[in-house]
């Protein structure tokens, strides 16, 4: 799992810096969560397979998170795409992409499924083999959304030299990997954990993008292993943060440190500020594993 960051801004592209937009990767799974203006520049820039995704997660109507996706909708038409596209959003998503594509005149040659979230809960809305795909209720000026990215337990890996030594065939080896005991001909059983070893922990990957500070988001995101949460403002400007329903970069390292998560993206940044040190500053002086979410980066989970 790994989470690539092509926006970081807020607002407007100040300083050079882009609307958001994010790729996870799950194995050989791409997802798009928002869709800023400018999305596909930044994939074709940073080689992302943007042909390859399957499900987009927008967390809410506001520009700067989804005016990129009729675009990007459109370019898809051009590629004669007919693979099913599911888009998954607070209400009001589908109203906009259909009445869009209608006064523009765009016929969609591929099926687009729509899924309305309740931004109000925490539930899982999406789901296939490598992992699980939960709501965070927000806390902003209109109805959103973050993305929790769970991955699902891999089964336990079996050990080579246990199937030479004991010539176990291949039919027996999937009930070992999920967890089974091998019973020899001779009567004595191998235990499960003699045969194999502990697959790698899940991993998980929460996206919080426009909210205040909330206790419902850090219940939410309680020891994922990465969190992007935004820190439009530094503490400077925290009254401003207050009435816009934004964070400050200190906020979000408190959000970080009571969930105890294990690492801290920053990002979603104001116009007003040229670079992000005092961002960062701030962060670090509550919580120690903060990182800028610098835009073409890749982050492992």
């Amino acid at each position: 799992m790994r989470i690539n960051i092509l926006g970081n801004g807020a607002g407007g592209p100040f300083h050079g810096r882009n609307y958001t937009a994010q790729v996870l990767q799950v194995e050989n799974h791409y997802f798009l969560i928002d869709c800023g203006e400018g999305t596909q520049q930044q994939l074709f820039r940073h080689k992302i397979p943007y042909d390859r995704f399957q499900q987009i997660f927008i967390s809410h109507l506001h520009g700067d998170h989804v005016f990129g996706l009729i675009g990007l909708l459109t370019s898809y038409c051009l590629k004669k795409r007919t693979q099913n596209l599911h888009l998954f959003s607070p209400p009001g998503l589908q109203e906009l992409v259909e009445h869009t594509a209608r006064l523009c005149g765009i016929v969609f040659p591929y099926p687009l499924e729509f899924t309305e979230v309740d931004a109000s809960v925490s539930q899982v809305v999406f789901e296939n083999k490598h992992v699980e795909a939960w709501t965070i209720p927000l806390q902003h000026r209109t109805p959103c959304s973050g993305w929790l990215f769970r991955e699902k337990p891999k089964p336990r890996n079996i050990r080579k030299d246990k199937i030479e030594a004991y010539n176990i065939p291949i039919s027996l080896i999937p009930g070992i990997k999920a967890g089974a005991d091998l019973s020899l001909i001779d009567g004595r059983v191998v235990p499960n954990e003699a045969l194999t070893i502990p697959p790698p922990p899940p991993r998980s990957f929460a996206f919080c993008s426009d909210t205040a500070p909330s206790i419902l988001v850090a219940q939410a995101v309680r020891d994922v292993d990465v969190l992007y949460h935004e820190a439009t403002f530094t503490e400077e400007h925290i009254a401003e943060a207050a009435i816009s329903f934004h964070s400050t970069a200190r906020q979000a390292a408190g959000i970080a440190q009571s969930a105890g998560v294990k690492k801290l993206l920053l990002g979603h940044f104001s116009g007003r500020y040229t670079d992000t040190e005092r961002h960062l500053a701030e962060a670090r002086e509550v919580f120690a594993e903060t990182y800028i979410a610098d835009e073409g980066a890749w982050f492992g989970v």
